[in-house]
């Protein structure tokens, strides 16, 4: 599997976010996207995501499922945890392992039980995410991206919240994801735990 990017250009709100970016990971690489606030880090995973809109260039995946799109090959794990707060940790990561999971044959989804385990919240499966902690609602998060198998991780800022426990636990479940053929792109500002990742940098520092 191999995910590239060429001379991808970004507009929101009227605006150039970024122009002629270029990119490539195969799988078992991860791609870390590192610059300064506003030079559209987040922009280009929601881009890959399908979120946002190419307004130039194109993006290709070589090697995936052809009868899916690259968007329903990838989870997308944004700064908002996207739980409803009045179901339990188990309620919530069900109703993702249904709705990631459902239709989508190449993909295998394991019991949610299991995905909250290694994030460590099985304790706290039957409490209403309300309750959570802020480390634990994106932990619980993260839990998404095992329940249900999708080669392409698209993790903005991941340790946001997240104790050194938890970010162990994380930097270790990204090692397992690349170590089986699994691909990330990462936006940080810091490490997040992934060794020897390529870098993209956007904007000029300078």
């Amino acid at each position: 599997m191999r995910l590239e990017g060429r001379d991808l250009a970004c507009i929101r709100g009227g605006r150039e976010v970024f122009a002629g970016v270029g990119f490539a990971a195969a799988g078992g690489e991860a791609l870390v996207v590192t610059g300064r606030n506003g030079t559209g880090k987040s922009s280009l995973l929601r881009m890959i995501a399908g979120f946002v809109r190419v307004a130039a260039g194109r993006l290709d995946l070589e090697g995936g499922a052809p009868e899916h799109t690259l968007a329903e090959q990838a989870h997308y794990l944004g700064h908002q945890d996207a739980l409803k707060p009045s179901l339990t940790a188990m309620e919530n990561l069900s109703f993702w392992s249904s709705y990631l999971g459902s239709g989508q044959e190449v993909q295998e989804v394991e019991a949610p039980m299991a995905a909250l385990a290694a994030v460590g919240l099985e304790a706290v499966a039957g409490f209403p995410a309300a309750y959570l902690s802020a480390g634990q609602r994106r932990r619980l998060s993260i839990a998404r991206l095992v329940a249900v198998k999708r080669p392409i991780w698209l993790l903005d800022e991941p340790t946001t919240a997240l104790d050194r426990p938890a970010q162990e636990r994380l930097s270790e479940l990204m090692g397992a994801h690349l170590a089986g053929g699994g691909l990330i792109v990462a936006a940080a500002h810091g490490a997040i735990g992934l060794e020897r990742a390529k870098e993209l940098h956007l904007g000029d520092d300078a």
